[in-house]
């Protein structure tokens, strides 16, 4: 009997976004073999299901939530599926599992056991907001989500500032949706009016939005809302 595997499954980056333009259909094919799903939100990953015409995997399969609230004891009972020979596939609410997204710490035990890990092609956020940009995709780092204090914040945003024009780095960041326009707004103060922004907001939405701009320019624009539209952010000095 072949090992089972874990297959890490890409999510749409929004719900209005269409499958057909960013999976292959190679994709289901692998899904429908699946019975076990280790996901963000059931919610989400159901909803990946219907899209994708699985709607009946709903009822056949088994869910088991794996975000930021779980526990290492969580990961293990899912890890177990494996060590009983059921692959599992692993969904993000939105792009890929694995990156700002608590799907590593499956991953990493899976190869702690020596489990294939199959990464199917799917959307990242990260990585169309970087191509788009016009910035260094040579070097560059992600940061994930700065912190939610002001104060610390602004300080983050100096250093990344800092490091960007040492190293020539792109420096690539998200937030919490409804918290855009005040990191924005930070953004504009704290930075040179010669960095350049690249704010990328509803990325393969039909509203998509990306926009590259020192800080001088941003400033002297009337930009629109990013208000609860999911936006990566990326800097270069």
């Amino acid at each position: 009997m072949e090992k089972a595997k874990i297959y890490l499954i890409p999510n749409t980056l929004g719900s209005e976004a269409a499958i057909n333009d960013s999976f292959p259909s190679a994709n289901a094919e692998i899904i429908a073999q699946l019975s076990h799903f280790a996901v963000e939100h059931i919610k989400e990953a159901r909803r990946l299901l219907v899209k994708l015409n699985l709607k009946y995997k709903i009822d056949e399969s088994e869910f088991y939530e794996l975000n930021k609230r779980s526990e290492q004891e969580d990961v293990e009972n899912i890890f177990n599926q494996l060590k009983a020979g059921n692959s599992v596939g692993i969904i993000s609410d939105a792009g890929c599992p694995g990156i700002a997204d608590p799907g590593a710490r499956l991953v990493d035990l899976a190869h702690q056991n020596n489990y294939q890990v199959v990464p199917l092609i799917g959307p990242s956020s990260i990585l169309l907001a970087l191509i788009a940009s016009g910035f260094s995709g040579q070097s560059f780092t992600f940061h994930g989500y700065l912190d939610r204090e002001p104060f610390k914040r602004a300080q983050q945003i100096k250093q990344l500032e800092s490091d960007s024009r040492k190293s020539q780095h792109t420096q690539i960041f998200m937030e919490t949706p409804y918290r855009n326009e005040a990191l924005i707004e930070d953004l504009f103060k704290e930075l040179s009016g010669e960095t350049k922004v690249c704010i990328a907001a509803d990325i393969s939405l039909p509203t998509e939005y990306i926009r590259t701009k020192k800080v001088s320019e941003w400033k002297k624009i009337q930009r629109p809302s990013f208000n609860k539209r999911p936006a990566i952010f990326l800097i270069q000095a």
